[in-house]
Order: structure tokens, then C-alpha cells, then sequence
């Protein structure tokens, strides 16, 4: 990536001259690249990273401006996540719209988190726990995020089948079949739930997108640094996200800990409840599950095609293309459960 543009950006942005004392991509992230970004401008030093798109988002995924708004509300609600600076739609700069946030200290690698010996997980649940319920104590309204907005009727099951009509949408779009996933659409669709109250859902809420201090930074291991990745945000059921934390697949390995792979559910579920002021549904933390499952399923067929096609080739969109059959026989084994 030329540089030229963005000094320029940023120097319009400081009222400085600006000098890039370090720039590099970070590891991790399918669909966006992110790139430490750290400036030197009138005698002052502060870190950032740049967020933007990679080339090829997920379907259904949100633009860098629309995440910006959403990252801004939720900075409002009190949730710990990296405050955004400067957003610009300028696809000549970088090549793509983007945004600048905070530069926040720990490790968002759930191997390296879940292995981590210095890590207090109880205390890591109860930061966790409390920070979703933050993200949901955004409720539903017109006026907030209006790009969000769907329509959707609290009291009834408006979320879950659109859900499911969204996931048979996707699903339409790509070639080839996919009958287990049909398999257990028609179970979503006909055991659709009834969504009391409509929040803001982050619905990629896991191991992996959120950072944690390791005793590096912080003289305690295992606080929450901040929560990431807030492309795929949107008005939902609580449940979502408890049921997506829960995913085997991101147990990373240590399935018997059913959230993120580093908690049991009594050591989350209390500090969730504590802080949201309502109780979990078990019923629909096990439907939104199957969901999720279904949902990443899709994302992984997504992923795959944009290997196959030509349009985006690499061995990580192929690797992941292969784990179809592990949310599609998850998915079903929650169905039977």
C-alpha cells in the first residue's frame, strides 16, 4: 500500500505534519485488513490502527462507515471496545473506505488465550458477560442506526425467520447444494422463537474478537482489552450472541468449556444477568446456537467460493471453505440434543 495519500489524510486530520513511524499489517481477519499505524505529529506520538476492507466482505457484512456508527454507539453505551478517530470514504487514499481507532494493548489469538497460563478466566467470563450486556442495552429504535433497520416487530418471531430467510438467501446465491444446511432450516423455521425485546446484537461475539490483557500490560492477566470486529452488527435477539459465544467451533479445541472455550456457562451466565437485568432463556441460547452454526456454515461456503471462483484466491478462504460439515453435523447434533 502507497503511503503518500494517507500522510497527506493524516496530516490534514492533526493540522501537523505527520510522519509514519511504523506501519504494518496485523495478523488475523478474513474479510478486513487492519494495520498498526503509529504517527509522529507535532512532537506528539500516538498508535492506531487503520481498518479496511481486504477486497471481498462477507455477504451481509456492514460498510467501514456504517461500523464506524455502530462502534460509536457502543462507546456511548459504556462497552469497552476501541473508540474510532477519523473515518473517510475516500477510496483513493488506500483503496478502500476507511477508519482510524484506538490502539488497545493484548492478544485477540484464542489459541495463545485459551493456552495462556497467566490468564484469571473467571474474571475474563465476568468482563465478557458484562460487556455483552452493554452492547444490549441498545435497544431497538428507528432512530438509532437507521441503516439497521428491518422493520422488525418485537413479541413476535420476526428475528428468527428472517434470520433463517436471510440464510436461505445466501445460501441461494452460491452454487452447488447444501442439504443438511436445508435439513436444518426447516427446523429453524418451524421452531422460530419469539423475541421479547430487539437489541443491538454484535453476532460475532467470540474467542478471537476480543483482545485481553496477558499480565504483559497489566499487572492482572486476563481483563478484556476491548471488544473487535464489528462488521456483521445488528438489531437481534440477545440470545444470538449467547448462543454464538457458546459455538463449538470457537471453543478452539476445549469443547468442555461450552463459552468461547475459556468459561463454563454458570461462571458467564450469573454477570450476564446481573448486568442486563433479565434472565437466559437455555431454549433460545440452543436455537440461536443451531443459528450460528448455520450462519458460520454459509460464511465458510462463502469464503470457499471466493477461492474456486478465481475472485479472491488463497489457502485461507480454501481451509475454510473445508469446514462446511463441521457446523452443518453440529447443527444437526444440537437439533437432536
Amino acid at each position: 500500500m502507497r503511503t503518500e495519500k494517507l500522510l497527506q489524510y493524516l496530516s490534514e486530520k492533526t493540522g501537523a505534519a505527520v510522519e509514519l513511524a511504523e506501519f504494518r499489517q496485523l495478523s488475523g481477519g478474513a474479510c478486513q485488513d487492519n494495520y498498526l499505524t503509529r504517527i509522529k505529529a507535532a512532537g506528539k506520538e500516538q498508535a492506531l490502527v487503520l481498518r479496511t476492507d481486504k477486497g471481498g466482505s462477507l455477504l451481509g457484512s456492514l460498510t467501514r462507515p456504517q461500523e464506524f456508527q455502530v462502534i460509536e454507539r457502543a462507546v456511548a453505551a459504556g462497552v469497552l471496545t476501541p473508540g474510532v478517530k477519523w473515518l473517510s470514504e475516500d477510496a483513493s487514499i488506500v483503496g478502500h473506505p476507511f477508519y482510524l481507532m484506538q490502539k488497545i494493548e493484548g492478544t485477540a489469538n484464542a489459541r495463545d488465550i485459551l493456552k495462556s497460563k497467566k490468564i484469571d478466566f473467571k474474571r475474563l467470563a465476568a468482563d465478557v458477560a458484562v460487556n455483552l450486556a452493554k452492547i444490549h442495552s441498545i435497544e431497538y429504535s428507528p432512530a438509532i442506526l437507521p441503516f439497521l433497520d428491518r422493520g422488525l416487530r418485537p413479541g413476535t418471531n420476526d428475528v428468527a425467520l428472517t434470520a433463517v430467510a436471510d440464510c436461505r438467501r445466501l445460501l441461494d446465491e452460491l452454487p452447488g447444494g447444501y442439504p443438511a444446511i436445508e435439513l436444518c432450516l426447516n427446523w429453524a423455521e418451524a421452531n422460530a422463537p419469539v423475541t421479547d425485546k430487539i437489541v443491538l446484537a454484535h453476532s460475532d461475539f467470540r474467542t478471537g474478537n476480543f483482545m485481553v490483557s496477558s499480565g504483559q500490560h497489566t499487572p492482572e492477566g486476563g481483563a478484556l482489552s476491548g471488544v473487535l470486529d464489528w462488521e456483521f452488527a445488528h438489531w437481534s435477539d440477545r440470545h444470538e450472541d449467547i448462543g454464538y459465544i457458546r459455538m463449538r467451533d470457537w471453543r478452539f479445541g476445549k469443547v468442555k468449556n461450552e463459552i468461547g472455550g475459556f468459561a463454563s456457562a454458570e461462571d458467564f451466565y450469573p454477570h450476564y444477568e446481573a448486568a442486563a437485568g433479565t434472565k437466559i432463556d437455555t431454549d433460545k441460547v440452543r436455537y440461536w446456537e443451531v443459528m450460528g452454526n448455520l450462519r458460520w456454515a454459509i460464511g465458510a461456503a462463502q469464503q470457499g467460493e471466493r477461492h474456486l471462483s478465481g475472485k479472491d484466491k488463497g489457502i485461507e478462504y480454501a481451509s475454510i471453505g473445508r469446514r462446511v460439515a463441521e457446523m452443518e453435523f453440529e447443527a444437526m447434533r444440537l437439533i437432536e440434543s
